[in-house]
C-alpha cells in the first residue's frame, strides 16, 4: 500500500513508520529531510515550501509505481511539508518497507533522488541577514534541461 500525502502540519516520522511497517518485512528504510540551519556561509531561519499539489501528488504517485517495478516492497509512504518548516524539523519522510533491507535502501534512495527531479514542489530558504532565495533542485528535470 502507498500512502502519498502534502501537508502543512508537523511530520510524525513514529506515525509514517507504522504505515509501513508489516509482520511479512524485515527492514524499513527510511529518508528524513530537515532544514539545516546554514547554506553558504548563511544562517537558515526557516524553509517556506509551496507546491502545486494535484500535480505533485500525481508524481508522487508515479514514483511509488516505478519503485514497485524494479523492486520488491511492501509499502511505501512519502509526506511532504508544505509551509513554514523551521530548522531541524523534517520537510520530507520517504519510508518504504520490504522482505529484506536491500530492497528498501535502495528504494528510499531512488524515491528521494527521484522526487527531487520530478515532484512541483519548491522552497525558499529565509536568512538571518533578512535576505531569502528561492532554491532549485539540482536534481531537477527542467533546471537541467534550462542550464544546457
Amino acid at each position: 500500500m502507498d500512502h502519498i500525502d502534502i501537508v502543512e502540519d508537523k511530520l510524525d516520522v513514529n506515525h509514517i513508520t507504522n504505515l509501513v511497517t508489516s509482520p511479512s518485512c524485515g527492514a524499513v528504510s527510511m529518508f528524513i529531510g530537515t532544514t539545516r540551519d546554514n547554506f553558504d556561509g548563511k544562517k537558515v531561519l526557516r524553509l517556506e515550501y509551496e507546491a502545486y499539489i494535484p500535480m505533485a501528488r500525481k508524481k508522487m504517485t508515479e514514483v511509488c509505481d516505478q519503485i514497485r517495478q524494479k523492486w520488491n516492497v511492501h509499502s511505501i509512504a512519502m509526506l511532504h511539508r508544505i509551509g513554514v518548516v523551521p530548522v531541524t524539523e523534517a520537510s520530507i519522510v520517504i519510508a518504504v518497507s520490504s522482505p529484506h533491507r536491500k530492497e528498501s535502501l535502495e528504494a528510499v534512495q531512488y524515491a528521494i533522488d527521484t522526487v527531487k527531479a520530478i515532484v512541483p514542489i519548491w522552497k525558499k530558504e529565509i536568512y538571518d541577514d533578512d535576505s531569502s532565495t528561492w532554491k532549485e533542485n539540482k536534481e531537477c528535470e527542467w533546471t537541467a534541461k534550462n542550464s544546457m
